[in-house]
């Protein structure tokens, strides 16, 4: 596998990845899957770049997100298959509890490793 093969996998967080079958139906399970398990999911479609095709951000009500690549075509159909809002991120940005979330657990993983080295 290439490094480019990595990007274009379909995960980049949360879990999936190919382990047989249809990537992009694992993919549609594991999103529809992540929307049952939270509250207040909200989608935010980012565009192709030189190395991804169109992704989708799913951020819950905690802020707590997941992306996967799901292509433009997939990406028009997302709030229908999913019975969630679905938004442009480059005309409404990300949510700040997308932020605030990441932030909570910078300061938690700062933590735990600082209280791994106390107990050496």
């Amino acid at each position: 596998m290439g490094l480019l093969d990595h990007f274009r996998g379909g995960a980049t967080r949360g879990g999936g990845g190919r382990r047989g079958g249809s990537a992009r139906g694992q993919d549609a399970r594991y999103l529809a899957d992540w929307v049952r398990a939270h509250t207040g999911v909200e989608g935010y479609v980012e565009p192709k770049t030189a190395v991804t095709d169109v992704t989708v951000v799913l951020v819950a009500a905690d802020g707590e997100w997941t992306r996967r690549i799901v292509g433009e075509r997939w990406a028009r159909r997302l709030a229908g298959d999913l019975h969630i809002p679905v938004y442009d991120v480059r005309k409404t940005g990300y949510p700040q509890r997308m932020r605030d979330y990441d932030a909570r657990r910078r300061v938690e993983r700062r933590r735990a490793l600082e209280q791994d080295l106390r107990d050496l």
